[in-house]
């Protein structure tokens, strides 16, 4: 997929979009500035408004928004809270009969430093290095697995102390497998560009239904936290999906108090937090589910360097939290081995 590195800020360049009935911002007689917006806005911090006519235009009154939710300024100021992430704050301006709509993109930062973790090995475990591993989760102490590429993507039952395959399904060759969870006996999959997701009963592996993504255009990664379910799909959301209908509801941005997170990969519910594997990094982000704040980063490096190395070994991509014992467990696709692993704060 793609290369993105965690540590990096990200910078944005302030867009003005057109709205309204042939009227943009460059043409509507008024100018909208947010002090800090082409900077770092962190929640909690207030930020002048300026709202200007060009010319001789009056205003006669105004309504603000951010992110589609009507705000009140204070002393011609915004206090910038939830939603974390980059939303749009919109000025709707009448003036001489007119309306005119000017909207400016503003992203809101944490305003958390996030903690630096590390790792020790545990235990070690077989794994089967076929497997190009996309989704690891636990239910009901058994580990379940879901691998991708074209031809040879699967679900699949497995025996994590010996690595031993106990029930595995083949997709159609048109799939490439994703993330997996599973909810009140059903086993959810992801496939990556076809727009399906799929639904199986856990204990038959029988395929009982296909959904769409809708405003998600790629499928990634999968975690439910035994109510809704939550996917990523490589850009800067994590959506949150109605557990009856599959229908993204809503989403959150992950966040740091310096840039914005994408390409986040596999999903793990730990403890009320969302884990979530960077593609292509040795790093796991723990996140807030309720805001999208990004509170933790745990440093994988070196622990590929510990498994069998051969020419298809690929990325560390899978985590596995059993919510029975607490124990954490994490591999990578084509990795031939499965790591119990101790989180330890740097």
């Amino acid at each position: 997929m793609r290369f993105y590195n965690l540590l990096n800020a990200l910078i944005l360049v302030v867009l003005v979009y057109s709205c309204g009935e042939k009227k943009n911002n460059n043409k509507a007689p008024f100018s909208l500035k947010i002090e800090g917006a082409s900077e770092k806005i962190q929640r909690g911090q207030t930020a002048k408004i300026q709202l200007q006519p060009k010319g001789e235009q009056t205003i006669d009154s105004v309504i603000y928004s951010f992110a589609g939710e009507k705000v009140n300024l204070k002393n011609n100021s915004y206090t910038f809270d939830l939603p974390l992430g980059e939303n749009t704050f919109t000025a709707k301006v009448y003036s001489d009969g007119e309306e005119y709509k000017i909207e400016e993109q503003v992203i809101v930062h944490s305003d958390k430093k996030t903690k630096l973790y590390t790792y020790e090995i545990v235990n070690t475990y077989p794994h089967d290095k076929d497997a190009f591993t996309q989704g690891l989760e636990f239910y009901k102490d058994t580990l379940y697995e879901s691998t991708g590429l074209n031809g040879k993507s699967s679900i699949r039952k497995v025996d994590y102390t010996t690595g031993k395959v106990l029930k595995k399904v083949k997709l159609s060759d048109v799939y490439f497998g994703e993330g997996l969870t599973i909810l009140n006996n059903k086993l959810y999959q992801l496939t990556w560009r076809s727009g399906d997701g799929l639904v199986y009963d856990v204990n038959t592996f029988e395929r009982l239904e296909t959904f769409k993504y809708n405003n998600s255009k790629e499928g990634w990664g999968l975690c439910n936290d035994g109510e809704k379910i939550y996917k990523s799909d490589g850009t800067q959301k994590i959506w949150i999906l109605n557990p009856e209908t599959l229908e993204e509801e809503s989403y959150i941005q992950p966040v740091t108090n310096k840039s914005t997170i994408t390409k986040l990969n596999e999903l793990e519910w730990v403890e009320g937090k969302i884990y979530a594997n960077t593609w292509q990094k040795d790093g796991v982000v723990i996140i807030d589910p309720k805001t999208g704040d990004v509170e933790g980063l745990i440093d994988f490096r070196g622990l590929r360097e510990k498994v069998t190395q051969h020419k298809k070994l690929d990325v560390l991509n899978g985590i596995a939290y059993n919510p029975d014992t607490k124990k954490l467990y994490v591999t990578g696709k084509n990795w031939d081995k499965l790591f119990e692993v101790k989180i330890v704060e740097k």
